[in-house]
């Protein structure tokens, strides 16, 4: 007899349907699974077998050929075990055939019949729902994530069993719901706030600005100043994740199985930090069946890249087009997928090799040969695309002992959030850009208008500093954001005062 049922399967954060239809024939004992299938689908077949005889079912005894359509694109991974087994019992007379064309089912078995929980839950369920099917059914540990999508019946199930039952209708299972709202409330607060970190100041307000304009930031400092500290705090003052913005998080995260178990929502903005032996593939994706980099994962949140120097150049190199365009695209043989990837880089290293240079109580050592080659590690077209070089001096002790707590998160977001409000009416009818440091150099002269004294100031500090040309843009952004912090309209000669502070590595060596 000939059966079907519906799964789907992962091209990068894209899901797309997968019919699988089941022949339980006569002949010799034998299984075929066709349509592409990599290892770990063939090998469903004796996971299938083994789980249907634990779960009390009769496989079939003659010759059983399994097709995973649409048949030209490879599937991978345990997912269509439980579909697998479900239609085998269809296909058997052991399953009710109605209905089977309006759910959509995924989930991995255990050879006890227990089904296990799979990745990408999260994208298959709103492709699902895309494609009018008016159910899924998934592994338990995986029913917050899929009912996070509003207006499909989420059934979970932990046994074979309980799942043959339910399409039987021999069992009553209530849809699984979640409260997103709560959700969010509940795990959308930030462990790490700014009232821990004393002292530190200007670097505080900094940060304040760079989140405030999207602008990426680097910091320079000693060992021990607190720059991983106050980059860890950075998601907590960055503004609060929208719904749609957590679900495209959440989709990056499912397909690299990174959530938790029951877990619903990233409710908080990412933090990644790679270690600086990362390889351009850890960084940007990759693999047979790509999955997503550090860089996607860090989608809508903050990529922290400590040691910057110490990071190959050529990993550094490729982040380029990414960080400007907000997307990478990974190409292997036969397979072409796009990855969102639209963050924030803070990124920190030491002012030369040994760490002391700015260090008020240790010596450096190192000659300005060795500190020119140490900072020349990072290219010129990278760091053209970070808008603030901030120096980061290490806290004196009684500065640690005796200070009260610094500003809470929540306050300096709320200024943020300010900011971040005046810059999306700015650039309501600008596509693809949402804040200062997205701007277009033809915007700059209506958005970017600078007082008389302001404009005399920074013509003054090109010349003295030996600023760079291409400094011109970033400190003209900065000083904007600056002036919406302040609620100014203008850019004043105190906005462009404290945009020029933060290109330190833009002043020469002396």
């Amino acid at each position: 007899m000939l059966a079907e049922i519906h799964s789907g399967a992962l091209t990068g954060i894209e899901a797309y349907v997968v019919s699988i239809e089941v022949n339980a024939g006569h002949g010799e004992p034998k299984t075929v699974v066709v349509g592409l299938p990599d290892a770990a689908v063939k090998e469903s077949a004796d996971r299938v077998w083994t789980a249907l005889l634990h779960s009390g079912f009769e496989p079939p005894k003659g010759r059983t050929t399994i097709n995973l359509a649409p048949a030209n694109r490879r599937k991978e991974g345990p997912c269509f075990d439980l579909p697998i087994a479900l239609g085998i019992l269809a296909a058997t007379d052991g399953l009710r055939l109605e209905g089977l064309n309006r759910i959509c089912v995924v989930g991995e078995l255990a050879l006890s019949g227990a089904v296990r929980p799979v990745r990408g839950v999260l994208p298959l369920t709103l492709m699902a729902r895309a494609k009018g099917f008016t159910a899924v059914m998934v592994p338990a540990e995986n029913a917050e994530e899929a009912a996070v999508v509003q207006g499909i019946k989420v059934f979970a199930v932990r046994t074979l069993r309980t799942a043959a039952d339910v399409l039987n209708r021999t069992l009553e299972l209530e849809p699984f719901t979640v409260d997103v709202k709560e959700r969010f409330l509940v795990e959308g607060a930030y462990e790490a706030d700014f009232q821990d970190v004393k002292g530190q100041e200007r670097a505080k307000r900094a940060l304040e600005v760079s989140v405030s304009g999207g602008h990426n930031l680097l910091m320079m400092g000693s060992p021990g100043s607190g720059k991983s500290m106050l980059a860890k705090r950075v998601p907590s003052i960055l503004p609060p994740l929208s719904l749609d913005e957590a679900l495209e998080v959440t989709q990056v995260h499912s397909i690299c199985g990174r959530l938790q178990s029951h877990q619903a929502l990233v409710a908080r903005r990412p933090f990644e930090s790679p270690h600086h032996t990362v390889s351009d593939a850890g960084l940007l994706g990759g693999g047979s069946n790509p999955l997503p980099g550090s860089v996607s994962l860090a989608h809508h949140g903050v990529l922290f890249l400590d040691e910057l120097p110490e990071f190959q150049r050529h990993v550094l190199e490729v982040m380029r087009q990414p960080m400007e365009e907000g997307w990478v695209q990974l190409v292997r043989a036969g397979v072409s997928v796009v990855y969102p990837c639209r963050f924030m880089l803070v990124a920190a290293m030491n002012p030369c090799p040994c760490g002391f240079l700015s260090d008020p109580l240790k010596v450096c050592r190192c000659s300005p040969r060795q500190i020119e080659r140490y900072r020349g590690k990072i290219s010129g077209p990278l760091l053209d695309r970070i808008d603030l070089q901030l120096e980061v001096p290490p806290v004196p002790f009684e500065t640690l002992r005796e200070m009260a707590p610094g500003e809470r998160s929540a306050l300096i977001r709320a200024r943020v959030v300010a900011a971040r409000e005046r810059q999306r009416i700015r650039f309501e009818r600008v596509p693809g850009v949402f804040c200062n440091a997205q701007m277009p150099s033809r915007l700059m002269a209506s958005v970017c208008r600078m007082e008389p004294e302001a404009e005399g100031l920074l013509r003054a500090a090109m010349q003295e500093l030996q600023l760079s040309a291409r400094a011109y843009n970033r400190i003209l952004k900065v000083a904007r954001t600056v002036a919406d912090l302040a609620e100014a309209e203008w850019i004043g000669s105190d906005h462009v005062a404290e945009a020029v502070g933060y290109r330190s590595l833009d002043r020469p060596l002396s």
